[in-house]
């Protein structure tokens, strides 16, 4: 039996599945054995939802660029920065933040993700507006979560300053929903 003889066979034996061959001439015998695979079995994979966060939060990566790979500035988007230019970048985005900032320590955020309600029904008046006085443990509004409504309390004493987010919206996990100072 040549070697492109036993090569043909061996090919036939992995593209038909099967994990054992024997093959007999005269005084030749061959034997071909393939460990078979353990069938596993997958559990169903869930569908996964991405989400977007509710304000995105971008800031400059400092990258460097070897001098050999210096060719690849010539590509879109990427861009070389030294250090001192990536810390002048984050102390803008710093600065930029502070503008940003929603203006108080005393904020009171999402503790799920839901569609947030300020009134208990589409006819009531709402549960605050701004400038409304409120008491910790005061109800500001409403998540639904799955068909459960779950009431958002203050957690501070104060007036509301901002109300974050508009009647029927969508929020995330930690997303500012109230402004108190």
């Amino acid at each position: 039996m040549t070697i492109d003889e036993i090569v043909t066979l061996i090919q036939a034996v992995s593209d038909n599945g099967l994990t054992s061959f024997v093959y007999e001439e005269g005084n030749q015998k061959l034997i071909l054995k393939k460990k078979k695979k353990k069938n596993v079995a997958q559990a169903p994979v869930a569908p996964v939802v991405i989400s977007q966060p509710a304000a995105p939060v971008m800031s400059p990566v400092a990258v460097t660029v070897p001098a050999a790979d210096a060719s690849l500035t010539g590509f879109t988007g990427v861009s070389r920065l030294t250090l001192p230019e990536a810390e002048a970048g984050n102390k803008a985005d710093a600065e930029n933040k502070e503008h940003l900032d929603i203006g108080s320590d005393k904020v009171v955020t999402s503790p799920l993700v839901g569609t947030f309600y300020c009134a208990p029904s589409p006819e009531a008046e709402p549960f605050v507006q701004v400038g409304d006085t409120v008491k910790k443990g005061q109800v500001l509004g409403i998540i639904e979560a799955m068909k459960l409504m779950n009431e958002i309390e203050s957690e501070y004493d104060g007036v509301v300053e901002a109300i974050l987010v508009e009647n029927e919206n969508v929020v995330e996990f930690g997303q500012p929903l109230f402004r108190i100072r």
